[in-house]
């Protein structure tokens, strides 16, 4: 009896010391004889707290998160906010049918707004009308951009103290807008361009080519020198407009003449034309009595290159039928003697200058490129906005 109260009080003793683990209670006792089942529960109860911990952190890491990705898209939205107020008072302060585009660099952006200063910022500005022209493109960096009014949203203008960019005369568009007379323009070289095209004159169509020299005009303006100008009569003759010009065969129909020898002995018959020919008194004299002698005459190998540098203005006084003969209307020979270098140059015109802007920009230089003519620009002091009304009328 004493012997089974010392046994139930020993495993009363024990309950206390280790109580039973979850589950079945069958032979619960035995592991904790060697020390498993206690290291067992130890490793459970540490998985559970590093899982609590790591459920902490993972919370904490996404609140971070979206805190950041709103203060992202806050500071965006100030940035497009501002963006699209500058290009409102751009297009106002430069009087532009449309708006320009205007990027803001630099991140954070709303750190810029509180310090009323934007680093850098980019302007492209489509289509802008100058002159006769349109220019394509005009593509500005502003550095240093300073602004006026309580910021964000109330953005009045501000001073850009520093630009850089460039302006394009696309010759896609100078084809367009300069296209009546059917030219078209090209790059020659890295400071000219050619045209080749059509011009109506006399009621026909002439073939026109010129080259033109491209540089500035002051530092606001782009100019053309314009040379080499000629009108193309099909393939018979070719007309030079000024002082050392005028009508003349082409190589084919000089070839054409020398073979016709009734065509040889009416032009020599002119005394001008064999003047300028360079044709001998006595040789004509032989020529018009001799089919042998005018056959080595036309038969010389300078002979066509003589009968090229005759002006062919020369021949209607005194053989007004000639140039009928020659395969020339004498009615489009009166209308092409009538044109003129500036009349042609005018047509082929591509100077402008640009837009009046508040502030200091100048072209720097001029380079022509595949796709048009392209002008440098630098500047500063540029104000925008109601800034620039107040500069304009001598308000600091």
């Amino acid at each position: 009896m004493r012997s089974s109260t010392r046994v139930a009080s020993h495993r009363s003793t024990n309950d206390q010391d280790h109580p039973a683990p979850d589950g079945p209670s069958d032979g619960w006792a035995e592991p904790y004889a060697d020390g498993v089942g206690r290291s067992s529960g130890r490793r459970g109860r540490k998985r559970t707290r590093r899982f609590k911990n790591l459920r902490r952190l993972v919370k904490a890491g996404i609140a971070v998160a979206v805190a950041l990705a709103f203060l992202v898209l806050g500071d965006r939205f100030a940035v497009l906010f501002a963006e699209r107020k500058t290009e409102d008072q751009l297009q106002k302060s430069l009087h532009l049918e449309a708006a320009p585009q205007v990027e803001i660099d630099g991140f954070p952006f709303l750190t810029q707004v509180l310090d009323k200063r934007i680093d850098t910022a980019h302007v492209t500005v489509p289509d802008l009308a100058a002159d006769r022209v349109s220019l394509a493109r005009v593509h500005a960096t502003a550095h240093d951009v300073r602004l006026d009014g309580e910021l964000p949203s109330h953005l009045t203008g501000g001073t850009v103290h520093s630009v850089d960019g460039d302006v394009l005369l696309s010759f896609e568009d100078l084809d367009r807008e300069l296209g009546a007379s059917q030219v078209r323009f090209s790059k020659l070289g890295h400071d000219a361009i050619k045209a080749d095209g059509q011009v109506p004159i006399g009621g026909q169509r002439l073939g026109l080519h010129a080259q033109a020299r491209i540089g500035r005009s002051g530092d606001r303006g782009v100019a053309t020198d314009i040379s080499r100008m000629r009108l193309d009569i099909g393939d018979v003759a070719v007309f030079r407009p000024g002082r050392n010009g005028g009508l003349r065969l082409t190589p084919k129909a000089a070839r054409a003449v020398a073979e016709q020898r009734d065509k040889v002995r009416a032009m020599l018959a002119v005394p001008a034309i064999a003047e300028r020919a360079g044709v001998g008194r006595s040789q004509i004299r032989d020529a018009m009595r001799s089919e042998s002698a005018l056959e080595r005459l036309t038969g010389t190998p300078g002979f066509v290159g003589k009968l090229m540098k005759v002006n062919l203005f020369d021949v209607v006084a005194d053989q007004p039928d000639l140039p009928e003969k020659l395969g020339v209307d004498p009615k489009l020979m009166g209308a092409v003697r009538g044109v003129t270098e500036p009349q042609l140059a005018d047509q082929l015109n591509l100077s402008f200058e640009l837009p009046k802007t508040p502030g200091d920009l100048r072209i720097q230089r001029i380079t022509v490129e595949r796709d048009g003519i392209r002008a440098h620009l630098s500047g500063g002091s540029l104000p925008f906005g109601d800034t620039s009304k107040a500069r304009a009328a001598g308000v600091r």
